[in-house]
């Protein structure tokens, strides 16, 4: 049935060539009725063989391989996307976690330093304390030795070698930069 429906369709497609000359259109001297003959015969090979049914089974299958890989990449699509919304939202929280660390150091920084502020004023303070005494019990203690007898055989023996080794101007000079010196270790 539909062998003989496309040879109609194809009988009526070659009305123009009847249009074409002074030859009869069913005569063997007709091209065009040989070009026809031959389509029709080249059409009823191909029907034979059963051509159409193979082209068409090929592109059924060729169509059904380009669904599935269409499906295969929609799937692979929706997983990358949901890897990529998991890793933007393992982001997020990444750096909202290292916002977090960071406020927290520098929290944690800034009460460290006034820590270490009070202590290094804790610890001057009790240094200071702590020198002062050393200073008072040592001025104590010189007072002490200086009344001894030992501080003037001391004077003396100290009077003997600085008249030997020095002048007035260089031992002055040396007994102020000791207190200067003194007086710069103390403050």
């Amino acid at each position: 049935m539909r062998i003989v429906s496309t040879l109609a369709v194809l009988v009526l497609a070659a009305t123009p060539a009847l249009a074409a000359g002074d030859k009869p259109f069913f005569s063997l001297k007709n091209t065009d009725f040989i070009v026809l003959i031959s389509f029709l015969l080249f059409v009823g090979v191909l029907v034979y063989f059963k051509v159409p049914g193979m082209l068409t089974g090929l592109l059924d299958k060729r169509a059904a391989q380009i669904r599935a890989d269409l499906d295969e990449a929609r799937a692979l699509r929706e997983e990358a996307q949901k890897l990529l919304a998991g890793y933007e939202r393992k982001q997020r929280e990444v750096a909202e976690q290292a916002e977090r660390i960071v406020r927290q150091a520098r929290e944690e920084a800034a009460n460290a330093a006034e820590e270490a502020k009070a202590t290094l004023q804790a610890s001057m303070a009790r240094r200071l304390a702590a020198a002062e005494d050393q200073i008072a019990s040592a001025e104590a203690s010189a007072v002490r030795e200086v009344r001894d007898r030992a501080v003037q055989v001391a004077v003396a023996a100290a009077g003997d070698a600085i008249a030997k080794a020095m002048t007035a101007d260089r031992s002055n000079r040396l007994i102020e930069d000791s207190i200067r010196e003194v007086e710069a270790k103390l403050h």
